[in-house]
């Protein structure tokens, strides 16, 4: 078997080393947009986060690379990548679609630039100059280094001096990378959607149908991209560009037009899709639950060896996407009032978990190579449960520090622009 290096990734299906590096915790402190906060979506990112964190410790331990559907399953938690990126379509554009189908004001841009920036920009440098203060002392003096990390341009530079997706400790930064570019674009993007929506006219339905064919559209385009990175030539690097992951963000942004329309025509088509999600939440889990086993199969390629075609990056892309919308769906459209999905997701301890779940993002694989070298084991070797324990409590640890003494204390910089 090929050896694997510890930027290698399944997180950008057609770059097909061993070991596929995931996660993509969504970074929204707030759950809310337009028509009140959305406590269950903090339990599904806290559920997301640490099964990515569990899919980054077994593939250094090298239960991920075993033989056998345990290690199938365990291989293919980088699909907590989709899940965030959908995440993060439905909780941004869920004000902009409000804005299109009910009349609510619209984010302005430069307000909604700033949050993003004080949200993410902050502790992400922190973790930055820690990793490469441990691991890449060498560069440290690099201006242009610092740079391309700061900026969130890692994902474009072909010719760098790292192995595979970014220094050590910094490799997962590639979906937050991809995150950036959305979030810059998301305004745009929004405007030209509502331009077109409007000129169907007033009615929500039209409107609202309108928006939904242009991020069909978006959709799209990941699967066209995607015969762009083979042909007429296999271009690896082009897995880590945004296009690729259009269409999560896509599924996202299409619950979030659901919403705003429910809200726009309580008797509407989107409302009863709605009432008919809410009233059977364990038949769309269920759903998620067979596409990710048909995608931890062979039809994405294989776990071990090689680089898999273009075939493989397709069916990836339509499993990753069942996966995301089927687990957010039940989430995203609850009904008022209290529901079993609102107890098990929206309670107290998810919610710290969610809460948290940005630095956990940032700070996992800092805890795996700071415990490996405490340890003295070597890279895909180790028991995965004594090594998820230790490398779990101090993740949590430094992700909770992180929350209280950057995240929080930064949040309160929103107060100097208006929404």
């Amino acid at each position: 078997m090929r050896k694997v290096t510890e930027t290698s990734s399944r997180s950008v299906p057609a770059v097909r080393p061993a070991v596929r590096l995931a996660v993509r915790p969504a970074v929204h402190q707030e759950a809310a947009g337009a028509g009140g906060r959305l406590d269950a979506l903090d339990g599904v990112r806290a559920v997301a986060s640490f099964t990515v964190l569990l899919y980054h410790v077994a593939n250094e331990t090298g239960a991920a690379l075993q033989e056998g559907f345990t290690g199938a399953l365990l291989s293919r938690g980088d699909v907590a990548v989709p899940i965030f990126f959908a995440l993060s379509g439905l909780l941004l554009y869920r004000p902009f679609a409000a804005a299109v189908l009910t009349g609510a004001p619209a984010p302005r841009a430069g307000a909604y630039l700033w949050r993003r920036a004080v949200r993410i920009l902050p502790s992400y440098w922190l973790v930055v100059a820690v990793a490469l203060l441990l691991w890449s002392r060498e560069h440290l003096a690099d201006v242009w280094n610092w740079i391309v990390l700061l900026t969130l341009n890692q994902n474009y530079a072909v010719e760098s001096w790292w192995h595979g997706l970014g220094p050590k400790g910094l490799a997962q930064m590639w979906s937050l990378s991809v995150e950036a570019a959305f979030y810059l674009a998301l305004p745009l993007l929004a405007a030209g959607m509502a331009a077109f929506a409007r000129r169907g006219g007033a009615d929500a339905d039209r409107r609202a149908r309108r928006l939904l064919a242009c991020l069909g559209a978006l959709a799209a385009a990941s699967f066209a991209w995607t015969l762009l990175v083979y042909y007429p030539e296999y271009r690896p690097h082009l897995n880590l560009w945004p296009p690729r992951s259009a269409v999560f963000f896509a599924a996202g942004m299409a619950l979030a037009v659901v919403m705003a329309w429910a809200r726009a025509r309580p008797d509407g088509p989107a409302a009863r899709f709605g009432r008919g999600v809410a009233a059977s939440p364990g038949s769309w889990w269920l759903v998620a639950a067979l596409a990710y086993a048909v995608a931890a199969s062979p039809v994405t390629g294989t776990r071990f060896l090689g680089i898999d075609g273009v075939w493989s990056g397709l069916f990836e892309l339509l499993l990753y996407t069942v996966v995301a919308f089927c687990l957010l769906a039940p989430a995203a459209l609850l009904p008022d009032g209290g529901s079993p999905v609102r107890s098990l997701l929206g309670n107290r301890f998810t919610g710290f978990l969610g809460r948290i779940s940005y630095g956990v993002f940032l700070w996992q694989f800092v805890a795996i190579y700071a415990w490996y070298g405490f340890t003295g084991q070597q890279p895909f070797t180790g028991d995965l449960l004594a090594n998820l324990v230790p490398v779990t409590a101090l993740t949590v640890g430094l992700a909770t520090l992180t929350y209280l003494l950057v995240e929080r204390p930064f949040q309160r910089l929103n107060a100097l622009v208006k929404r």
